[in-house]
């Protein structure tokens, strides 16, 4: 991943749970203004996501977390020369991390992202869902490997 020019951004479009507050601590360090997440409470972020993100993006250099995944062709049509790093981890340590924190609790966003809002009794749509999202930002990238960098936090 070549230095990002000044005035481009930095997008993490991991799902939660992928790494994705080691990842922001790691871009703070480096001098950039993060901020994610944003916006997980709010009942009409299926609609709001883009108008939220376009808000926040002339604030801050990178992004991580919700609701920055979804939005990532958005960011990459609106803002060209930005950054994409994919956190990843392994289906299965995922999804008890995403239980362990979210148990049978509901949000707004992760009923956008997963068409459930509780990983309990849905965990078969959530791992399908994150890793289509894998696939498809690979797929997106795949003819411009400069601009995306897949980070496996958990593999060290």
């Amino acid at each position: 991943m070549t230095k990002v020019s000044e005035g481009h951004k930095v997008f993490g479009i991991g799902f939660h749970k992928t790494g994705t507050t080691s990842l922001k601590r790691a871009l703070e360090q480096l001098g950039y203004r993060v901020t994610g997440p944003n916006g997980g409470r709010d009942p009409r972020i299926e609609g709001r996501a883009l108008e939220i993100a376009l808000d926040l993006v002339p604030q801050y250099d990178a992004f991580q977390d919700n609701p920055w995944p979804l939005l990532f062709r958005a960011m990459d049509e609106r803002f060209p020369g930005s950054r994409f790093i994919l956190t990843v981890r392994p289906s299965e340590d995922w999804l008890r991390s995403v239980l362990r924190h979210f148990g049978s609790g509901s949000t707004p966003m992760r009923e956008w992202i997963y068409g459930a809002g509780s990983p309990m009794g849905n965990e078969q749509s959530y791992v399908e869902r994150m890793e289509a999202h894998n696939d498809e930002v690979r797929r997106h990238f795949r003819d411009r490997p400069d601009d995306l960098l897949e980070l496996r936090l958990t593999e060290g």
